[in-house]
């Protein structure tokens, strides 16, 4: 069996593939917007997950190549329309797309690249063709649905913990499982080994989020790179204002609802009297366990995989660097 490659190696290859990947030059203000954005960098880490979950059977990485390539499309065409609703000014230091040529062309842009996303996922052998479609359009259905339910949430009064895990799955949580499961699908793996590597995926997507939810609040800012607490700032009804909503007193209640009914407030007052609710109610413990309780899901899965330790380790590293920074 091949020796298997390192996460550097993968996105290395990933780096060198997207580089090489060639659109059309006319319409420009179409297909440069596309390689723009693409160009901005980023780990690569949802294709890189194809490509590992293919490795760990000894099959030829490169067999898988235009999955990989065509989930990171996908994920860049939700940036590009994400940044539209965000109204975001920058992406990964840059300019983004719609701010650099307008909304109308970041739209069509974004639809275009969701078509050229398609057209890589489906270079798949025949017999795989079915399976890989339905994983991906039941994704990317899920991905929308999960930009919708984040948008309605900004204008509930109250939104519970379950539906919040929901709308974290379908947003961030079912790329990664998606990924991994069709790097099985195309190694031939057991159903079994599938739905245990995207169980894996959907785990340690959801421990990631909320890791990154604490980390916004307690996090260090130059190691977080944005503003602490922006999530306060913003009136984000994260798993940490869940936790203190679901238990709150009245008085806390009253600070909450105060401090969350709108913007114009000092915003050091604003994060320090929502800070002193958080610590009275110690919710960053709490949305720990969460996120540790995910974690352990995760490698729980992980572990049921029927693959030596050894082909299963560049998968612990992956969810080792996942979440490194709340170590």
């Amino acid at each position: 069996m091949s020796k298997l490659k390192s996460i550097a190696e993968l996105q290395a290859l990933l780096s060198l593939a997207i580089e090489q990947t060639s659109f059309q030059e006319d319409p420009a203000e179409l297909y440069q917007p596309i390689s723009y954005i693409l160009n901005l960098g980023g780990k690569r880490l949802r294709p890189a997950l194809v490509l590992m979950a293919t490795d760990i059977y000894g099959v030829d990485v490169e067999k898988a190549l235009p999955q990989a390539i065509g989930i990171e499309l996908f994920h860049n065409f939700t940036l590009m329309h994400d940044d539209i609703m965000d109204d975001a000014p920058l992406r990964r230091g840059k300019t983004t797309v719609h701010e650099k040529w307008g909304s109308n062309i970041a739209i069509l842009s974004g639809d275009a690249l969701f078509v050229k996303a398609y057209q890589s996922i489906v270079k798949v052998e025949a017999k795989h063709l079915p399976a890989l479609t339905d994983l991906f359009n039941q994704t990317a259905l899920e991905v929308c649905e999960g930009q919708q339910y984040d948008m309605n949430f900004e204008t509930q009064d109250a939104v519970s913990m379950s539906a919040y895990l929901k709308m974290i799955k379908y947003k961030t949580a079912v790329l990664l499982a998606c990924a991994l499961q069709s790097g099985a699908l195309i190694a031939d793996a057991s159903e079994q080994d599938q739905k245990h590597l995207y169980d894996f995926g959907i785990h340690i997507g959801l421990a990631f989020q909320l890791m990154d939810d604490i980390l916004d609040v307690y996090g260090n800012q130059s190691e977080v790179g944005k503003q602490l607490a922006g999530d306060i700032l913003c009136n984000k009804k994260t798993c940490l204002y869940i936790k203190a909503y679901e238990g709150a007193n009245e008085e806390q209640l009253k600070v909450l609802d105060h401090y969350f009914a709108h913007q114009d407030f000092d915003a050091q007052e604003k994060i320090s009297e929502v800070m002193k609710v958080y610590a009275e109610l110690d919710v960053r413990s709490a949305c720990r366990n969460m996120m540790d309780e995910h974690y352990n899901s995760a490698i729980s899965h992980l572990n049921s995989v029927s693959v030596s330790d050894d082909r299963k380790s560049v998968l612990v590293q992956f969810a080792e660097l996942l979440m490194e920074r709340v170590s």
